[in-house]
């Protein structure tokens, strides 16, 4: 009996997170991974696991997950995007395939990752992008917020916004990009880091809109920094309006480009 080697294949994945319970396999089988791996297997004609570059949490999209999985079976490339899409529920697709030397790995090969929260500042709560943004109601002052996240530009430990259940050896995450910027009602926050910690963005989102609102002023960010404390932060903000939009590898890997961008 002849048999095929391994073939180890990375996908680029969307997905529309208010759909799901978050990312990862749930019993009751409502996370994104689950019902990947269910269209995959269809496909594959056997059981798949995948693993992804970072978890989601509930209600957390991405526009640019990657994974990666394991296949002792020929298929086109074709075959685990259009064909994977067809057995896949509404709010989740495959956006590209790409066979990858055994060494690649979704998560550790991964040099950074990066998140883009949309913000809606305006009295009314939204109603078309329900689900899609997240929303504060009283003006915030974008200058103050800017001025307030240089702090946490850099390496340092981000006790301040991590969550009490976060699973991370070390809160000590590196920050290389944290912009803050609007676009007429929206507040947009860009973000890329090593890695980051369960709630980290969302964490830093809810500190700065504090700061947004003259609740507290842009130093304060470092005192939370030096605290490493999370009770003395803000409330962890909603998850609606993050997006995971990009995961940086080395281009060794020559992997394909989503068809969105952070910016």
């Amino acid at each position: 009996m002849v048999v095929n080697p391994v073939t180890r294949i990375a996908l680029g994945v969307e997905y529309n997170g208010a759909l799901f319970c978050g990312w990862q396999h749930q019993p009751q089988g409502c996370g994104v991974q689950d019902a990947l791996e269910c269209a995959l297997a269809q496909i594959a004609g056997h059981a798949v696991a995948v693993v992804a570059a970072g978890r989601t949490d509930t209600g957390v999209h991405a526009t640019a997950q990657i994974v990666h999985f394991d296949v002792d079976i020929v298929r086109p490339l074709s075959a685990w995007v259009r064909g994977v899409n067809a057995f896949l529920p509404a709010g989740v697709a495959v956006l590209w395939a790409h066979v990858v030397d055994a060494q690649f790995h979704a998560r550790f090969s991964a040099l950074s990752r990066s998140y883009r929260y949309v913000l809606l500042n305006h009295p009314i709560r939204p109603a078309l992008n329900a689900g899609q943004v997240g929303w504060y109601h009283a003006p915030l002052d974008v200058a103050l917020m800017q001025e307030a996240a240089q702090h946490l530009i850099g390496e340092h430990d981000f006790s301040a916004f991590r969550a009490a259940e976060c699973q991370a050896h070390t809160p000590i995450r590196v920050l290389t990009d944290l912009r803050v910027t609007r676009h007429n009602n929206d507040i947009v926050f860009n973000l890329t880091a090593n890695a980051f910690l369960h709630h980290m963005v969302r964490n830093i989102v809810g500190a700065l809109v504090y700061v947004g609102q003259g609740k507290q002023s842009p130093d304060w960010i470092a005192y939370l920094l030096q605290q490493r404390d999370r009770t003395q932060s803000a409330p962890t903000f909603a998850a609606a309006g993050l997006h995971l939009c990009h995961v940086e590898y080395d281009t060794v890997w020559q992997l394909p480009q989503g068809r969105y961008v952070c910016e």
